[in-house]
């Protein structure tokens, strides 16, 4: 599901003092810069995880909706979720409208996500009910298909 953008330096390769200003500035203008740079790149790097943990836990809310048959989206949660993020967002002083803007992206990656393992579920009920193998390995309670691993 991860793929790697061999465009994007990694840790191994990124150049954390890379600066299109380096020899234009003072040195201590610089380094205080390199610091203050250092703190927004640790920053960067746990968003990242956070957001692969948080689409590690939306996923496991896809395929329970999917399992069930239920819409990938939910209206009145995303619009709950909105307007509590736009209070914190406020209370941390942070724009309220660049926070929704954020939300609502990430909203739209999870609802593509659901709906995405929704469709691998059908088509997987599709195949099981069509091979009575599969069929009788789900009466049986035996997880099979593609989402097995993910799921057991």
């Amino acid at each position: 599901m991860t793929q790697h953008n061999h465009d994007v330096p990694d840790s191994e390769t990124y150049d954390a003092a890379a600066s299109s200003l380096a020899g234009q500035v003072d040195n201590s203008v610089m380094a205080e810069l390199l610091s203050i740079r250092s703190s927004i790149d640790n920053i960067d790097a746990t968003l990242v995880y956070l957001l692969a943990e948080r689409f590690k836990a939306t996923q496991k809310v896809g395929f329970l909706k999917a399992a069930h048959r239920l819409p990938a989206g939910d209206p009145g949660r995303e619009t709950a979720q909105i307007s509590r993020l736009r209070r914190l967002a406020e209370d941390a002083h942070l724009d309220p409208a660049f926070a929704e803007k954020f939300l609502n992206f990430i909203i739209g990656e999870v609802i593509r996500h659901h709906e995405a393992i929704a469709e691998d579920h059908q088509a997987a009920a599709g195949n099981q009910e069509a091979d009575p193998a599969p069929q009788a390995s789900r009466q049986a309670g035996i997880p099979s298909g593609p989402q097995a691993s993910v799921v057991a």
